[in-house]
């Protein structure tokens, strides 16, 4: 029995591996994949190393150990905080294909970190994240985020190991004799409702605690059909900067900065977010919005995986919930032709199901969870 339950499990592991291969990245002979990750995912790692390896790829690995960035962020000077790794550098810069595998060991382990050494070390990133963002949106980096069961995770979520494990695989379709072949459906379902929006112009998202409206005329709406995330499931785009008027609550609860943020309400005023609060983790808002251009958007999106239907405190797959929308402040994605910049990107998600509607150009197209006019 054990034998048959590892028989599977390795199965499963090798599907996903070819997912991510094949139809996240669409690895072809001679490209170059850089890979991200931490020890624990070695068993995933292996899989996909392997099918790059078959795919004819180039393929180098950086795995994490327990408590690395702790460690670096505790111990690092000025000059050690200011250091770019060449190798990561040169990944962004110049490689094909970037894979980056969530596999946390301890999801606060950087929770007491001094702030200043994270604000030194994001400064020093700034430029390696400007050039990520920019080839990201054409493409000419491939990348795909996806998860690895660890315990940390599981225990974040409430789940037991092995129920997490089957919550990941089946978020994304790994269960499926043709796991590409669910993803492909995915996407030609979302391109109906991508085509709608690309038209719109005035957005409106409403239910009991928030009513808020944003302009999307000439941004464009993106289809995540699990190419660049694994899972996906949502519809995406960047609101005009200074269109964005309203309140808006955010239900679901959220991680941020190893910190927990609960029942976050925004108060929006061309734009800009002139207050906040939060039942729960306000301090971390209060952070947050010192960071340059955290307090517009960058993101305005619809989730519509419903193979997902809890909030797990990972916004991989909170954000996609089936019948959730969500809004990100900070940096906006080039490929939506957002503006505005920021070092974060903060996705924040609302429970739409009771009573939710969205708005379009005054025609209602969403209402408790579900498009009604595709």
């Amino acid at each position: 029995m054990k034998i048959d339950i590892i028989n599977r499990h390795m199965q499963i592991l090798e599907k996903y591996a070819n997912l991510l291969v094949h139809y996240c990245l669409e690895i072809q002979p001679g490209e170059r994949l850089y890979i991200s990750t931490t020890t624990l995912a070695q068993p995933l790692v292996r899989e996909v190393y392997r099918a790059a390896m078959k795919a004819g790829a180039h393929v180098d690995v950086k795995m994490a150990f327990r408590e690395e960035a702790k460690i670096f962020l505790d111990h690092a000077n000025d000059d050690q905080l200011a250091h770019v790794s060449p190798l990561q550098k040169e990944a962004m810069e110049n490689y094909d294909a970037y894979l980056a595998i969530r596999a946390p060991f301890n999801l606060k382990e950087t929770q007491s970190v001094d702030p200043e050494q994270r604000k030194k070390r994001s400064k020093a990133l700034a430029g390696m994240n400007e050039t990520y963002f920019t080839r990201t949106a054409d493409r000419s980096l491939k990348r795909s985020l996806c998860q690895y069961p660890t315990q940390a995770s599981a225990q974040e979520a409430g789940m037991s190991l092995e129920e997490y494990q089957q919550f990941v695989f089946n978020a994304c379709n790994l269960f499926s004799d043709d796991p590409q072949g669910e993803w492909l459906k995915v996407r030609a379902s979302q391109q109906k409702v991508v085509d709608y929006l690309n038209k719109a112009d005035v957005v409106q998202y409403k239910s009991k605690k928030t009513d808020i409206t944003f302009r999307v005329k000439d941004r464009i709406w993106m289809n995540s059909d699990g190419q660049t995330n694994m899972p996906s499931g949502e519809v995406y785009s960047a609101p005009i900067e200074d269109s964005v008027n309203g309140v808006v609550f955010f239900d679901y609860p959220i991680v941020y900065m190893g910190q927990d943020v609960h029942n976050i309400t925004l108060w929006v005023e061309d734009g800009v977010v002139v207050k906040w609060d939060a039942e729960r983790g306000k301090e971390v808002i209060d952070e947050v919005m010192k960071i340059p251009g955290a307090n517009r958007f960058g993101e305005v999106a619809i989730g519509t995986n419903y193979n997902i239907q809890r909030a797990t405190k990972n916004i991989l797959f909170d954000e996609k919930i089936g019948g959730s929308i969500h809004m990100a402040v900070g940096q906006a994605y080039k490929q939506n032709g957002g503006l505005n910049k920021s070092a974060i990107h903060w996705d924040m998600i609302s429970d739409m199901k009771d009573g939710g509607q969205i708005i379009v150009d005054g025609i209602l197209i969403y209402e408790n969870g579900e498009f009604i006019i595709f």
